[in-house]
Protein backbone atom coordinates (compact mmCIF):
# COMPACT_ATOMS: atom_id res chain seq x y z
CA UNK A 1 0.00 0.00 0.00
CA UNK A 2 2.39 2.63 -1.32
CA UNK A 3 1.95 5.06 -3.51
CA UNK A 4 5.78 5.09 -5.31
CA UNK A 5 7.51 2.59 -6.29
CA UNK A 6 11.80 2.84 -6.75
CA UNK A 7 13.32 1.14 -9.31
CA UNK A 8 17.31 0.88 -9.60
CA UNK A 9 18.51 -0.79 -12.64
CA UNK A 10 22.32 -0.55 -13.75
CA UNK A 11 23.38 1.34 -17.28
CA UNK A 12 24.66 -1.84 -18.96
CA UNK A 13 20.77 -3.56 -18.93
CA UNK A 14 19.63 -0.49 -20.85
CA UNK A 15 22.19 0.35 -23.40
CA UNK A 16 23.54 -3.55 -24.24
CA UNK A 17 24.73 -1.96 -27.82
CA UNK A 18 25.97 1.22 -28.03
CA UNK A 19 23.46 3.86 -28.92
CA UNK A 20 20.76 0.88 -28.48
CA UNK A 21 18.32 1.27 -25.76
CA UNK A 22 16.74 -1.89 -24.04
CA UNK A 23 13.76 0.77 -22.90
CA UNK A 24 11.32 -1.64 -22.32
CA UNK A 25 12.87 -2.37 -18.99
CA UNK A 26 11.89 0.90 -17.90
CA UNK A 27 8.67 0.84 -20.07
CA UNK A 28 7.72 -2.15 -18.25
CA UNK A 29 8.38 -0.44 -14.32
CA UNK A 30 6.14 2.53 -15.74
CA UNK A 31 3.95 0.32 -16.28
CA UNK A 32 3.60 -1.80 -13.27
CA UNK A 33 3.73 1.49 -11.09
CA UNK A 34 0.72 2.63 -12.84
CA UNK A 35 -1.82 -0.44 -12.58
CA UNK A 36 -0.87 -0.54 -9.02
CA UNK A 37 -1.13 3.47 -8.99
CA UNK A 38 1.56 4.66 -7.99
CA UNK A 39 4.46 6.62 -10.03
CA UNK A 40 7.98 5.54 -10.77
CA UNK A 41 11.22 6.98 -8.88
CA UNK A 42 13.94 5.46 -11.49
CA UNK A 43 17.97 5.58 -10.53
CA UNK A 44 20.14 4.24 -13.37
CA UNK A 45 23.82 2.95 -11.48
CA UNK A 46 26.77 3.72 -13.87
CA UNK A 47 27.55 0.20 -12.12
CA UNK A 48 28.04 -1.66 -9.09
CA UNK A 49 30.89 -2.83 -6.54
CA UNK A 50 31.82 -6.66 -8.53
CA UNK A 51 32.25 -7.82 -11.93
CA UNK A 52 28.56 -8.77 -12.37
CA UNK A 53 27.57 -5.30 -12.29
CA UNK A 54 30.15 -3.41 -14.49
CA UNK A 55 29.80 -0.86 -17.18
CA UNK A 56 28.47 -1.74 -20.24
CA UNK A 57 30.23 -4.82 -21.93
CA UNK A 58 30.88 -2.35 -25.02
CA UNK A 59 32.39 0.56 -23.13
CA UNK A 60 34.42 -1.90 -20.79
CA UNK A 61 35.77 -3.00 -24.36
CA UNK A 62 36.55 0.72 -25.36
CA UNK A 63 38.47 1.05 -22.44
CA UNK A 64 40.63 -2.09 -23.33
CA UNK A 65 41.12 -2.94 -19.67
CA UNK A 66 39.42 -5.01 -16.85
CA UNK A 67 37.38 -3.40 -13.94
CA UNK A 68 39.67 -2.04 -11.52
CA UNK A 69 38.49 -0.44 -8.06
CA UNK A 70 40.42 3.30 -7.79
CA UNK A 71 41.73 3.47 -4.67
CA UNK A 72 39.36 6.31 -2.16
CA UNK A 73 36.13 6.06 -4.08
CA UNK A 74 36.12 2.47 -5.44
CA UNK A 75 35.26 3.39 -8.93
CA UNK A 76 34.93 0.78 -11.35
CA UNK A 77 36.15 2.79 -14.17
CA UNK A 78 38.26 6.06 -14.33
CA UNK A 79 35.46 8.87 -14.43
CA UNK A 80 38.33 11.25 -15.36
CA UNK A 81 38.40 9.47 -18.69
CA UNK A 82 36.87 11.73 -21.33
CA UNK A 83 34.88 9.12 -22.45
CA UNK A 84 33.02 8.63 -19.21
CA UNK A 85 31.18 11.83 -19.64
CA UNK A 86 30.51 11.50 -23.36
CA UNK A 87 29.07 7.86 -23.24
CA UNK A 88 27.00 7.78 -19.46
CA UNK A 89 26.48 11.69 -20.51
CA UNK A 90 25.08 10.90 -23.93
CA UNK A 91 23.07 8.07 -22.16
CA UNK A 92 21.45 10.16 -19.64
CA UNK A 93 20.46 12.56 -22.57
CA UNK A 94 18.44 9.74 -24.46
CA UNK A 95 17.13 9.09 -21.11
CA UNK A 96 15.41 12.12 -20.85
CA UNK A 97 14.64 12.90 -24.36
CA UNK A 98 12.41 9.80 -23.64
CA UNK A 99 11.16 10.44 -20.25
CA UNK A 100 10.88 14.05 -18.94
CA UNK A 101 7.54 14.66 -18.06
CA UNK A 102 6.46 11.03 -17.95
CA UNK A 103 2.97 11.50 -16.06
CA UNK A 104 4.08 8.24 -14.35
CA UNK A 105 7.73 9.43 -13.43
CA UNK A 106 7.44 10.74 -9.83
CA UNK A 107 11.55 11.85 -10.07
CA UNK A 108 15.11 10.35 -11.60
CA UNK A 109 18.07 10.15 -9.23
CA UNK A 110 21.22 12.37 -10.51
CA UNK A 111 23.67 9.56 -10.64
CA UNK A 112 26.94 10.32 -11.82
CA UNK A 113 29.55 8.07 -10.02
CA UNK A 114 30.16 5.30 -7.54
CA UNK A 115 29.35 2.15 -6.72
CA UNK A 116 25.57 1.91 -7.47
CA UNK A 117 25.32 5.18 -8.23
CA UNK A 118 25.97 6.56 -5.07
CA UNK A 119 27.96 9.07 -5.58
CA UNK A 120 31.08 8.25 -3.45
CA UNK A 121 34.56 10.22 -4.83
CA UNK A 122 32.31 13.25 -6.54
CA UNK A 123 34.29 15.15 -4.50
CA UNK A 124 37.29 14.01 -6.31
CA UNK A 125 36.20 14.84 -9.94
CA UNK A 126 37.70 17.74 -11.77
CA UNK A 127 35.32 20.38 -12.67
CA UNK A 128 35.80 19.88 -16.46
CA UNK A 129 33.83 16.33 -15.27
CA UNK A 130 31.68 16.79 -12.95
CA UNK A 131 30.18 19.62 -14.72
CA UNK A 132 29.64 17.66 -17.85
CA UNK A 133 27.92 14.58 -16.04
CA UNK A 134 25.59 16.94 -14.00
CA UNK A 135 24.94 18.92 -17.08
CA UNK A 136 23.48 15.96 -18.90
CA UNK A 137 20.65 15.61 -15.94
CA UNK A 138 19.89 19.17 -15.77
CA UNK A 139 19.81 19.57 -19.48
CA UNK A 140 17.42 16.21 -19.98
CA UNK A 141 14.95 17.24 -17.22
CA UNK A 142 13.04 20.08 -17.22
CA UNK A 143 10.00 18.70 -15.89
CA UNK A 144 10.65 15.37 -13.96
CA UNK A 145 12.03 16.01 -10.82
CA UNK A 146 15.47 15.62 -10.33
CA UNK A 147 17.33 14.38 -6.81
CA UNK A 148 20.51 13.75 -5.81
CA UNK A 149 22.70 12.23 -3.08
CA UNK A 150 23.87 14.43 -0.27
CA UNK A 151 28.27 13.90 -1.30
CA UNK A 152 29.77 16.69 -1.59
CA UNK A 153 29.71 20.44 -1.38
CA UNK A 154 31.08 20.73 -5.02
CA UNK A 155 28.68 18.49 -6.94
CA UNK A 156 25.77 19.64 -4.87
CA UNK A 157 26.26 23.30 -5.03
CA UNK A 158 26.81 22.74 -8.41
CA UNK A 159 23.32 20.67 -9.31
CA UNK A 160 21.22 23.36 -7.53
CA UNK A 161 23.19 26.46 -9.10
CA UNK A 162 21.71 24.51 -12.77
CA UNK A 163 18.38 23.33 -11.87
CA UNK A 164 15.78 22.97 -9.21
CA UNK A 165 17.04 19.73 -7.51
CA UNK A 166 15.85 17.51 -4.49
CA UNK A 167 18.21 15.65 -2.44
CA UNK A 168 17.91 11.76 -1.04
CA UNK A 169 20.01 9.75 1.89
CA UNK A 170 20.10 6.26 2.57
CA UNK A 171 20.68 5.68 6.11
CA UNK A 172 17.98 7.42 7.63
CA UNK A 173 17.47 6.09 10.82
CA UNK A 174 21.15 5.42 12.00
CA UNK A 175 22.08 7.52 15.11
CA UNK A 176 24.20 5.17 17.42
CA UNK A 177 26.70 4.59 15.97
CA UNK A 178 28.82 1.26 16.39
CA UNK A 179 28.10 0.07 13.10
CA UNK A 180 30.93 1.14 10.89
CA UNK A 181 34.29 -0.24 10.69
CA UNK A 182 36.08 3.37 11.29
CA UNK A 183 34.49 4.82 14.07
CA UNK A 184 32.58 3.75 17.31
CA UNK A 185 30.64 6.52 18.02
CA UNK A 186 29.82 8.15 14.16
CA UNK A 187 26.16 7.89 12.61
CA UNK A 188 24.50 9.34 9.88
CA UNK A 189 21.74 11.30 11.60
CA UNK A 190 24.09 13.04 14.25
CA UNK A 191 27.26 13.68 12.02
CA UNK A 192 26.84 13.86 8.52
CA UNK A 193 23.05 14.76 7.55
CA UNK A 194 22.89 17.58 9.46
CA UNK A 195 26.09 18.97 8.60
CA UNK A 196 26.09 18.10 4.63
CA UNK A 197 23.11 19.60 4.22
CA UNK A 198 24.69 22.96 5.22
CA UNK A 199 27.41 22.70 4.07
CA UNK A 200 26.32 21.65 0.62
CA UNK A 201 23.61 24.48 0.53
CA UNK A 202 20.57 22.08 0.21
CA UNK A 203 18.56 23.32 3.12
CA UNK A 204 16.46 25.47 1.26
CA UNK A 205 16.16 22.86 -1.64
CA UNK A 206 12.93 21.27 -0.70
CA UNK A 207 11.04 24.68 -1.49
CA UNK A 208 11.19 23.16 -5.11
CA UNK A 209 12.24 19.74 -5.21
CA UNK A 210 11.40 16.72 -3.21
CA UNK A 211 13.08 15.04 -0.06
CA UNK A 212 13.13 11.14 -0.17
CA UNK A 213 14.93 9.49 2.77
CA UNK A 214 15.44 5.76 2.52
CA UNK A 215 15.73 3.65 5.54
CA UNK A 216 18.99 2.29 6.88
CA UNK A 217 18.94 -1.38 7.38
CA UNK A 218 15.03 -1.75 7.71
CA UNK A 219 12.43 -0.82 10.51
CA UNK A 220 12.65 -3.85 12.35
CA UNK A 221 16.16 -3.08 12.64
CA UNK A 222 15.45 0.15 14.30
CA UNK A 223 13.17 -1.32 17.04
CA UNK A 224 15.88 -4.21 17.75
CA UNK A 225 18.12 -1.77 18.27
CA UNK A 226 16.10 0.07 20.23
CA UNK A 227 16.22 3.21 19.04
CA UNK A 228 13.44 6.40 19.33
CA UNK A 229 11.17 5.90 16.21
CA UNK A 230 9.92 9.44 17.05
CA UNK A 231 12.98 10.86 17.18
CA UNK A 232 13.56 9.49 13.76
CA UNK A 233 10.57 10.93 12.29
CA UNK A 234 11.03 14.05 13.52
CA UNK A 235 14.53 14.64 12.07
CA UNK A 236 12.99 14.03 9.43
CA UNK A 237 10.35 16.06 9.24
CA UNK A 238 12.76 18.99 10.22
CA UNK A 239 14.08 18.26 6.89
CA UNK A 240 11.05 18.23 4.60
CA UNK A 241 10.84 14.68 3.90
CA UNK A 242 8.32 13.93 0.73
CA UNK A 243 8.62 10.42 0.79
CA UNK A 244 10.12 7.66 2.72
CA UNK A 245 11.77 4.11 1.33
CA UNK A 246 11.23 1.24 3.96
CA UNK A 247 12.70 -1.33 0.99
CA UNK A 248 9.53 -3.55 1.41
CA UNK A 249 9.54 -3.80 4.82
CA UNK A 250 7.40 -4.31 6.92
CA UNK A 251 6.54 -1.85 10.05
CA UNK A 252 6.66 -3.69 13.81
CA UNK A 253 3.09 -3.73 14.57
CA UNK A 254 3.68 -1.57 17.94
CA UNK A 255 4.96 1.53 15.97
CA UNK A 256 1.96 1.66 13.52
CA UNK A 257 0.73 4.85 15.22
CA UNK A 258 3.85 6.39 15.07
CA UNK A 259 4.16 5.74 11.11
CA UNK A 260 0.19 7.02 10.87
CA UNK A 261 1.39 9.84 12.67
CA UNK A 262 4.41 10.48 10.03
CA UNK A 263 2.78 9.79 6.86
CA UNK A 264 -0.07 12.42 8.15
CA UNK A 265 2.61 15.19 7.93
CA UNK A 266 5.43 13.91 4.94
CA UNK A 267 4.92 15.79 2.11
CA UNK A 268 1.54 17.84 1.29
CA UNK A 269 -1.35 17.67 2.96
CA UNK A 270 -4.18 20.27 1.75
CA UNK A 271 -6.87 21.40 3.29
CA UNK A 272 -9.12 23.91 2.11
CA UNK A 273 -10.30 26.05 4.70
CA UNK A 274 -12.97 29.06 3.41
CA UNK A 275 -14.18 29.26 -0.12
CA UNK A 276 -16.16 32.20 -1.05
CA UNK A 277 -17.98 32.08 -3.96
CA UNK A 278 -21.53 33.94 -5.38
CA UNK A 279 -25.15 31.97 -5.37
CA UNK A 280 -26.42 33.07 -8.79
CA UNK A 281 -24.22 34.26 -11.90
CA UNK A 282 -25.33 34.65 -15.26
CA UNK A 283 -23.97 32.76 -18.54
CA UNK A 284 -21.48 34.75 -19.98
CA UNK A 285 -20.28 35.73 -16.72
CA UNK A 286 -17.62 35.36 -14.22
CA UNK A 287 -18.05 33.53 -11.59
CA UNK A 288 -15.29 34.60 -8.68
CA UNK A 289 -14.37 33.24 -5.77
CA UNK A 290 -11.90 33.50 -2.71
CA UNK A 291 -10.15 30.53 -1.09
CA UNK A 292 -7.71 30.24 1.66
CA UNK A 293 -5.89 26.95 1.79
CA UNK A 294 -3.85 25.20 4.50
CA UNK A 295 -0.83 22.80 3.73
CA UNK A 296 -1.03 20.60 7.10
CA UNK A 297 2.19 18.83 5.55
CA UNK A 298 5.77 20.01 5.70
CA UNK A 299 6.54 20.26 1.81
CA UNK A 300 5.02 21.46 -1.00
CA UNK A 301 3.56 19.58 -4.22
CA UNK A 302 6.39 19.44 -6.96
CA UNK A 303 4.13 18.53 -9.57
CA UNK A 304 1.61 20.78 -11.38
CA UNK A 305 -1.50 19.07 -10.88
CA UNK A 306 -4.69 21.59 -12.04
CA UNK A 307 -6.53 23.10 -9.65
CA UNK A 308 -10.46 22.65 -11.47
CA UNK A 309 -14.27 23.53 -10.15
CA UNK A 310 -16.88 21.61 -11.50
CA UNK A 311 -21.08 23.27 -11.88
CA UNK A 312 -22.69 19.75 -12.10
CA UNK A 313 -26.38 20.42 -13.12
CA UNK A 314 -29.38 17.95 -14.89
CA UNK A 315 -28.78 19.73 -18.20
CA UNK A 316 -25.18 20.37 -18.58
CA UNK A 317 -21.74 19.62 -16.43
CA UNK A 318 -18.67 22.10 -17.39
CA UNK A 319 -15.53 21.98 -15.77
CA UNK A 320 -13.35 24.87 -15.46
CA UNK A 321 -9.37 24.48 -15.04
CA UNK A 322 -8.24 27.51 -13.14
CA UNK A 323 -4.65 29.02 -12.95
CA UNK A 324 -3.30 28.06 -9.69
CA UNK A 325 -0.09 26.74 -8.73
CA UNK A 326 -0.62 24.57 -5.91
CA UNK A 327 3.47 24.07 -5.93
CA UNK A 328 3.84 27.59 -4.33
CA UNK A 329 1.84 26.23 -1.27
CA UNK A 330 4.70 26.28 1.27
CA UNK A 331 3.59 24.30 4.39
CA UNK A 332 0.91 26.52 6.04
CA UNK A 333 -1.53 29.21 4.74
CA UNK A 334 -1.98 30.07 1.21
CA UNK A 335 -4.73 32.49 -0.81
CA UNK A 336 -5.76 32.04 -3.80
CA UNK A 337 -8.48 34.40 -5.50
CA UNK A 338 -9.63 34.28 -8.79
CA UNK A 339 -12.82 34.02 -11.17
CA UNK A 340 -13.64 31.39 -14.01
CA UNK A 341 -16.02 32.38 -17.17
CA UNK A 342 -19.60 30.95 -17.40
CA UNK A 343 -19.86 29.64 -21.25
CA UNK A 344 -22.66 31.65 -22.74
CA UNK A 345 -24.71 29.08 -23.33
CA UNK A 346 -25.11 27.68 -20.33
CA UNK A 347 -28.30 26.44 -19.47
CA UNK A 348 -30.58 28.63 -16.66
CA UNK A 349 -31.05 26.54 -13.76
CA UNK A 350 -29.26 25.14 -10.25
CA UNK A 351 -25.79 23.48 -10.01
CA UNK A 352 -23.67 22.25 -7.76
CA UNK A 353 -20.38 23.68 -7.29
CA UNK A 354 -17.53 21.06 -6.83
CA UNK A 355 -13.54 21.41 -6.14
CA UNK A 356 -11.13 18.79 -7.05
CA UNK A 357 -7.44 18.67 -7.75
CA UNK A 358 -6.58 17.05 -10.96
CA UNK A 359 -4.45 15.04 -13.09
CA UNK A 360 -1.88 16.66 -15.40
CA UNK A 361 -2.58 14.41 -18.12
CA UNK A 362 -5.74 12.59 -16.96
CA UNK A 363 -7.75 15.31 -15.62
CA UNK A 364 -9.22 13.06 -13.35
CA UNK A 365 -9.19 13.74 -9.54
CA UNK A 366 -5.88 13.26 -8.28
CA UNK A 367 -5.50 14.64 -4.55
CA UNK A 368 -7.13 14.05 -1.72
CA UNK A 369 -7.59 16.64 0.63
CA UNK A 370 -7.61 16.89 4.16
CA UNK A 371 -11.43 17.41 4.04
CA UNK A 372 -14.65 15.72 4.50
CA UNK A 373 -17.41 15.01 1.92
CA UNK A 374 -15.56 13.51 -0.98
CA UNK A 375 -17.82 12.30 -3.47
CA UNK A 376 -16.94 8.44 -5.20
CA UNK A 377 -16.02 10.87 -8.27
CA UNK A 378 -13.09 12.23 -6.16
CA UNK A 379 -14.84 15.62 -6.37
CA UNK A 380 -16.07 17.81 -3.02
CA UNK A 381 -19.17 19.64 -3.19
CA UNK A 382 -18.75 23.55 -2.06
CA UNK A 383 -22.25 24.25 -2.46
CA UNK A 384 -25.23 25.22 -5.49
CA UNK A 385 -24.88 28.21 -7.46
CA UNK A 386 -27.92 29.16 -9.61
CA UNK A 387 -27.41 30.15 -13.59
CA UNK A 388 -30.08 33.12 -14.04
CA UNK A 389 -30.10 35.70 -16.87
CA UNK A 390 -30.77 38.65 -14.43
CA UNK A 391 -28.54 39.03 -10.81
CA UNK A 392 -30.08 40.92 -8.05
CA UNK A 393 -27.32 41.52 -6.32
CA UNK A 394 -26.17 37.80 -5.48
CA UNK A 395 -25.58 36.92 -1.74
CA UNK A 396 -21.78 35.40 -1.63
CA UNK A 397 -21.49 32.28 0.09
CA UNK A 398 -18.68 31.18 2.16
Amino acid sequence: MTSIAYFRIYWKYIEQEKGNYNWELIDKALETARVRKQTLMLRIAPYGANDEEDVPAWYRELLGKPPEKFDGPGWMVDAEDPTYAEYFGGFIRALGRRYDGHPDMESVDLSIVGSWGEGIGSNLLTRTTREALVDAYTDSFKETPLVMLLTDKKTNSYGLSQADVGWRVDCLGDVCGKAWDFSDDWSHMNDYYPQQLIRSGMQEAWKKAPVSLEVCWVVQHWKDKGWDIDYIIDQSLKWHISSFNAKSSPIPKEWEPNVNRWLNKMGYRLALRKFSFPETVKPGGKLAFASWWENLGVAPCYKKFPLALRLKGDQSTQVFITDANICDWLPGDSLFDSAVWIPADMPLGNYQLEIAILHGHTHQPAIQLANTGRQPDGWYVLGNVEVQLELESPDVIE
